[in-house]
């Protein structure tokens, strides 16, 4: 009996192109105009002090700044780059630059299975602060109260299976009980070798190959009785 959903955000809830095409390039413009103005408050100076650890080397503002869009550029999965991106897209929300973007599939499957007695969690390479920016800025409205609790990278990789053994103990159920949904065939049997159950979700340009995994086209065909289904 499933008891609890774990979903990947990117390519499962939310478009890639609002990723890659909307939330980075936003982050990269503003990133040096950010630094400058919140480089003295201490959330931010303790951000940029893991950063400045992480490259290995004493940089300054400009040469750090650097590195961070060379990281934003190749994609990587670096915790307080990911922090600080979620400040820098904390200030664009306010300023109503942009919505957070979900499928229209997702608020309605949300609550269905909210409904259903079912909890809902999010993992995602962004960090938690980010996750509930986007979900709390939706043009459907703030999804926030819909899920029980948010991973990120400071619980491991999104490839690494105990990662999903680390979250199934602090959700506290058994792995089998928690259903995982991405579009990534990597994560996907992470979380299967940790005992989930997996379904992959196939939205647009996705096509496996998924081996053993369930699969869906999106949130809607995947009713509470459709998970117990095997």
């Amino acid at each position: 009996m499933i008891r609890a959903v774990l979903l990947d955000i990117e390519g499962t809830t939310t478009s890639l192109s609002f990723v890659h095409d909307t939330l980075f390039p936003y982050a990269a413009a503003h990133l040096a105009d950010f630094v400058r103005e919140h480089r003295d408050d201490p959330p931010v100076a303790r951000l940029l002090a893991d950063a400045r650890a992480y490259a290995g080397g004493d940089l300054d503002d400009a040469a750090l700044i650097e590195r961070m869009r060379a990281w934003m550029d190749a994609d990587q999965k670096i915790t307080p780059l990911k922090a600080l991106q979620g400040l820098i897209w904390e200030n664009g929300y306010a300023r109503g630059d942009f919505h957070g973007h979900v499928y229209p599939d997702v608020p309605g499957g949300l609550q269905r299975w909210k409904d259903a007695g079912i909890d809902l969690y999010i993992f995602s390479s962004g960090s938690v602060h980010a996750q509930k920016l986007l979900f709390g800025h939706t043009e459907a409205g703030d999804l926030n109260p819909l899920f029980s609790g948010y991973f990120d990278t400071r619980i491991g990789g999104k490839r690494d299976a105990d990662s999903y053994r680390r979250i199934a103990g602090e959700i506290g159920l058994p792995p089998e009980q928690i259903l995982f949904l991405s579009d990534r065939p990597e994560e996907l049997a992470a979380a299967a070798l940790a005992r989930m159950d997996t379904t992959a979700v196939l939205r647009e340009g996705v096509d496996g190959p998924f081996d053993r995994h369930r699969t869906v086209p999106d949130l809607a065909a995947l009713t509470p009785a459709a998970m117990n289904r095997g």
